[in-house]
């Protein structure tokens, strides 16, 4: 897994990655201590409207985002990204009212719903061989679950020797040092496509990622991630305290058994992969997430909630990390930013409806309930993506009456009309 380090870019941007999100970790940390500081035992509706905040920012922005950045060099506009988002966590603790908290919470997500899909979107452009990209996209989700376990070992280190405003320091200097590592490196900008009006370039993403079939399976799939991760999410802690009377260093076990089993999945993708489709693997994860929720009310002692929350974070890193590979596949390079800011939104949109869910149907049926409710929606889930992403759905036999006999593409793909490639969206293919 390790050999694609090799490439100086992809160490770089690996690198960038990773320090912006142990950054992101300790501003998560310090706005939790800033909400207290400021609104006392309000601070969990502070924190919660923080929350939806982000996901609306996520979904609204994420396609305008892209549509901006097919006219600006992808090194540029990563770059000013993360300098908008230093200069908000330079801000954060400074703050004396709820309101400028949540204003400087939608500006850094607003940079953020720019800055992630046009990142992941240069990847495939740096790793073009697919399974050295297979490899990249399980480092990826490798450093995702490491942030999630070394973020409060590393504030609460820091925080035994400064006050938590110098979280917010970290925060800085992590965006700082990920544009930096931006800078020292060339960043591949593909040719941009034909001429369109702005409209058409912010809906061009979700336009072709409906449009494809295995896409359309890949979103209902992200409902069963959302429905699965939000229980996990939002009801540790409670469960935790509230339901077997422990206190945080069990919080932090019970969410680190979900970070490692997610890891676990993430260390074993890659050669499934070489081995197999993308569909089985990720079919098999939206099945571990649905049939862990339908477990979940018999997880009535701590140690059976740990077990099941490593389950569950196996099932996710397995029907997750192939993610990348999917849209890399779905589209050309100049529509990739479009392809992954709409898995950016669309994900996210899940999220936006799971996440309420899971915390108001456990505050007022309890958790068995929760559990059985997000299970029937990870089921919803899980079924639509079967029967929208079928096995023989990536070759897809067509033909083209609109083009001349000497095109290109009838050229590439045979000598006639009728004629079966992977399914694609682009001018070509606008629906298959």
């Amino acid at each position: 897994m390790l050999t694609v380090l090799a490439n100086r870019t992809y160490r770089h941007l690996l690198a960038a990655q990773v320090i912006a999100l142990l950054g992101t970790g300790l501003a998560t940390v310090a706005l939790g201590l800033l909400a207290w500081q400021i609104a006392g035992e309000d601070a969990g509706v502070v924190l919660g409207t923080a929350l939806a905040i982000k996901m609306v920012a996520y979904v609204g922005l994420a396609p305008i985002a892209a549509a901006l950045a097919d006219r600006l060099p992808r090194r540029t506009m990563l770059v000013s990204l993360d300098l908008i988002r230093a200069g908000v966590a330079l801000a954060l603790p400074f703050v004396t009212d709820i309101w400028q908290i949540y204003c400087l919470i939608f500006l850094m997500q607003a940079a953020s719903a720019g800055f992630t899909p046009t990142f992941q979107a240069t990847i495939p452009d740096v790793l073009p061989d697919e399974a050295e990209y297979t490899r990249a996209l399980s480092l990826s989700r490798l450093a995702y679950d490491l942030e999630s376990l070394l973020s409060p070992a590393l504030a609460a280190a820091l925080l035994t020797v400064v006050s938590f405003p110098m979280l917010f320091a970290g925060t800085v200097i992590g965006f700082l040092t990920s544009a930096l590592l931006v800078l020292s490196v060339p960043i591949p900008s593909p040719q941009p496509g034909k001429p369109r009006t702005i409209w058409a370039r912010t809906t061009r993403g979700i336009r072709l990622y409906l449009a494809t079939p295995r896409l359309r399976g890949l979103l209902a799939l992200n409902l069963v991630v959302a429905a699965a991760s939000s229980m996990v999410i939002v009801n540790t802690v409670v469960l935790v305290k509230g339901s077997f009377g422990l206190q945080e260093p069990e919080v932090a076990i019970a969410l680190a058994a979900f970070g490692g089993g997610s890891m676990l999945a993430a260390l074993l993708l890659p050669r499934m992969l070489d081995h197999m489709p993308d569909r089985p693997p990720m079919l098999a994860g939206g099945a571990i997430l649905t049939f862990g929720l339908f477990l979940g009310p018999l997880a009535n002692s701590f140690l059976l909630l740990v077990v099941l929350w490593m389950i569950l974070g196996f099932g996710f890193s397995l029907a997750l990390t192939p993610t990348g590979r999917l849209l890399r596949r779905s589209a050309n390079a100049e529509d990739r930013p479009a392809l992954f800011a709409a898995q950016f939104a669309l994900s996210h949109a899940c999220w936006l409806v799971t996440y309420p869910l899971a915390g108001q149907i456990g505050a007022r049926a309890g958790f068995n309930t929760t559990f059985l409710v997000l299970g029937l929606i990870a089921a919803v889930g899980l079924l639509l993506a079967a029967k929208l992403w079928r096995g023989n759905a990536d070759m897809v036999a067509h033909d083209h009456p609109e083009l001349p006999d000497d095109h290109p593409h009838l050229a590439k793909h045979g000598h006639g009309r009728q004629h079966r490639h992977a399914a694609i969206g682009d001018d070509l293919h606008p629906r298959r």
